[in-house]
This record gives structure tokens, C-alpha cells and sequence, in this order.
């Protein structure tokens, strides 16, 4: 039994990777479940404060995910039209699978700035720092993943 939910928390350490670049997959929540499963085995003996660490992080970080392409909008010169739209796309992008979930927020951006009276080239500006945010957040959300699975490893090894 211990194997099979070692071999669980491994694949949702996988599974969780592959959510952070594939939309509608929650990638660091479903890593974080994956330290959970392994806690279950006599194997790994994470501490209390290990877990409560990765719990903030992980809600940290799936909050930032849906707040970093409005602020890069706002760094890139966007007013709060794009940063609206910017936040609009991210919600609306997730219909419309991987694409919609990188071009949502761009999108969006350069919708609302346009609506806000900018023009055309300022408000592709501020969608490039939202579709900049979006990187941002993958990359967040990759080291995030990245650390726990290397967490979980030193932790059965």
C-alpha cells in the first residue's frame, strides 16, 4: 500500500508540473495534494510546518496566478480599462482551452484600453505586459512545483 501512494503523490507531482503549462489543470494544488498523499506513508515525515508553509504557498500562488497579468498591464502603462479587460480575459480565456487562456488576458487588455480611449499601439502595449504576466505566473507556478517535488524526493530518499 505504501508504494501504490508513493507512486500516487509521484504522479500528482507530474500531473501538478503539466498543470502549471496545460489550463484548467490546477497544477500546484494538485502537487500540494501530492505531499499530502506521501504524509500518509511511514516513508515521508514532512513537519506540520512544512505543510502549513507549502498550504500558503500554494494558495499564494494560485491567487497571484490570476492577479500578475493585471499587474504586468499596469507596468506596462495600462490604465484600469486594460487591467479590467486583463482580469475579464484571464475568466473568459479559460473557455477557449490553452489559447484562450494566453490570449484571454492579452486580449482583454487591449480591448479595455481601446475602450478607455487609448490607442491602438498604447493599448498593445499594455496587453504585451499582461501576456509578460502570464509568463511570469508560469514560471511562478513551475518553480512552485519544481520545489515540492524536490521536497517530496529528499523526503523518500
Amino acid at each position: 500500500m505504501e508504494i501504490a501512494l508513493l507512486i500516487i503523490a509521484a504522479v500528482l507531482m507530474l500531473v501538478g508540473i503539466i498543470g502549471c503549462i496545460v489550463p484548467g489543470l490546477p497544477g500546484v494544488p494538485v502537487a500540494y495534494l501530492g505531499l499530502w498523499i506521501a504524509q500518509i506513508t511511514d516513508r515521508v515525515d514532512f513537519s506540520w510546518t512544512t505543510l502549513i508553509v507549502w498550504g500558503v504557498v500554494t494558495l499564494l500562488v494560485s491567487v497571484l496566478d490570476y492577479v500578475i497579468p493585471a499587474w504586468g498591464t499596469k507596468q506596462f502603462g495600462g490604465t484600469k480599462y486594460g487591467v479590467w479587460g486583463s482580469t475579464l480575459g484571464v475568466f473568459v480565456g479559460l473557455f477557449f482551452g490553452a489559447a484562450g487562456v494566453i490570449l484571454g488576458p492579452l486580449v482583454g487588455a487591449v480591448i479595455g484600453e481601446m475602450m478607455g480611449g487609448k490607442a491602438v499601439e498604447q493599448a498593445i502595449k499594455a496587453g504585451w505586459g499582461s501576456f509578460i504576466g502570464i509568463l511570469f505566473g508560469t514560471i511562478l507556478k513551475l518553480v512552485c512545483c519544481g520545489l515540492m517535488t524536490v521536497a517530496l524526493i529528499q523526503a523518500v530518499w
